[in-house]
């Protein structure tokens, strides 16, 4: 097991300054025309594969980091560009992590690539969860898989909610109930191919932040798609659910999975928003003057800056001590990977309150940043579970007793 330290080795560094580097000359200088667009921006994402950002190397160098920083590092910096295209870039990897998380080595070398596409023509892939009625209450999901044992496919039928890239994805990744009565238990995580029939996306949502990555419900009316598509493969399915309808122990549940691998890397997203936000201000409060001299050195100023400096650091700590648990197999026995979501996305929201405060009228116009920073950072009390499913999370690690 690799030690935990506080001290970046030489390739972290230069993996903070790479990221760094593209998100402060790339990823921001167009961050406020894809937000006033509203639109996935595709040349962003087609560079960030020409310089090796976007794609499963990327990913997997970061993973083979053992002390499971690298990920978090090159999260912060490039959302610390802007969350909006760091997610357009970023959000193919949830459903990279569910097929990690649920597949057989042989699904990763099909699926994955497929995700990504290449450097000519990227592609993007969505991981489709939430549903209107199963958001917070994954056991209420209502689409549904059927096996067709005389095709060897699986049916789907049901409607996603909130699904980042939905529609406009290469692949799809899709969860669905096989035995409802099982509830969660009775769940499986399925691949859909590019081009499959029966899968569409007809409205896209408009949203208060992250208005550069696109957000759809997916729509799947019987939907077919060869066995090999079902996650772990139909044996290890047929397995765990005999064991459920003995009433074993659950080991696991493909969409909480997914979310376990991923909340510390969603909290390193809210940390970089948070941080942009607390930079800028620190800098306006040092520019602007009132009654004759700069607005910083009133308390009341310095001291909302100190306390978001704070908050920050604090933050990241959560962050890179569940990151280095999760990539080290140190099981959360008190909630840390959402203690670290859960910090970081109330930071994200309270610091960018404060930079929009302390910039005052200026804060309200979108000739500064801190607007869209801080109508993005809302969604991180929101996705990947709220701050209450968090906190549930950790009240029943810490209690041992099913809290409701």
């Amino acid at each position: 097991m690799v030690e935990f330290s506080l001290d970046l080795n030489e390739e972290q560094r230069d993996l903070r300054d790479w990221v760094h580097g593209f998100a402060s000359e790339v990823v921001r200088p167009a961050a406020a025309e894809w937000d006033a667009r509203e639109e996935t921006p595709w040349p962003v994402i087609q560079e960030a594969a020409k310089v090796g950002l976007y794609g499963f190397e990327f990913l997997a160098t970061c993973w083979a980091d053992p002390t499971g920083l690298s990920l978090p590092i090159a999260s912060e910096e490039l959302f610390w560009g802007d969350a909006g295209i760091g997610l357009s870039i970023f959000g193919t990897s949830l459903a990279v992590a569910a097929i990690y998380g649920a597949g057989t080595p042989d699904q990763l070398v099909e699926w994955v690539p497929q995700c990504f596409g290449d450097v000519d023509s990227p592609t993007v892939a969505a991981f489709c969860t939430s549903e209107p009625e199963a958001g917070s209450d994954v056991a209420a999901m209502r689409t549904r898989a059927r096996y067709d044992e005389a095709t060897d496919e699986w049916v789907l039928r049901g409607q996603k909610a909130y699904a980042t890239n939905g529609g406009i994805a290469g692949v799809h990744v899709v969860t669905a109930s096989v035995e409802p009565e099982l509830g969660s238990r009775g769940q499986a995580a399925f691949v859909v191919p590019p081009g499959t029939a029966g899968l569409d996306a007809t409205r896209k949502l408009r949203k208060l932040g992250l208005r550069a990555s696109h957000t759809a419900d997916v729509f799947l009316d019987d939907v077919r798609v060869p066995g090999r598509c079902l996650l772990g493969g139909k044996e290890a399915l047929d397995e765990r659910l005999a064991r459920a309808r003995s009433g074993q122990r659950a080991t696991g549940q493909a969409a909480m999975r997914t979310f376990e691998l991923s909340r510390p890397t969603v909290g390193a997203q809210a940390l970089g928003v948070a941080r942009a936000a607390y930079e800028y201000a620190l800098d306006y409060a040092k520019e602007r003057v009132q009654f004759g001299r700069p607005i910083i050195t009133n308390q009341a100023v310095a001291f909302a800056l100190a306390d978001m400096k704070m908050e920050i650091d604090a933050a990241r700590l959560l962050v890179w001590r569940a990151s280095w648990m999760g990539r080290n197999n140190r099981p959360f026995t008190a909630g840390e990977g959402s203690m670290s979501k859960l910090k970081a996305g109330e930071v994200a929201v309270s610091v960018t309150d404060k930079a929009v405060q302390l910039l005052g009228g200026a804060g309200f116009l979108r000739d500064h940043p801190v607007e869209r920073w801080y109508r993005d950072a809302k969604i991180y009390t929101i996705f990947e579970g709220t701050s209450e499913i968090q906190r549930l999370v950790i009240s029943r690690a810490i209690s041992g007793m099913q809290i409701r």
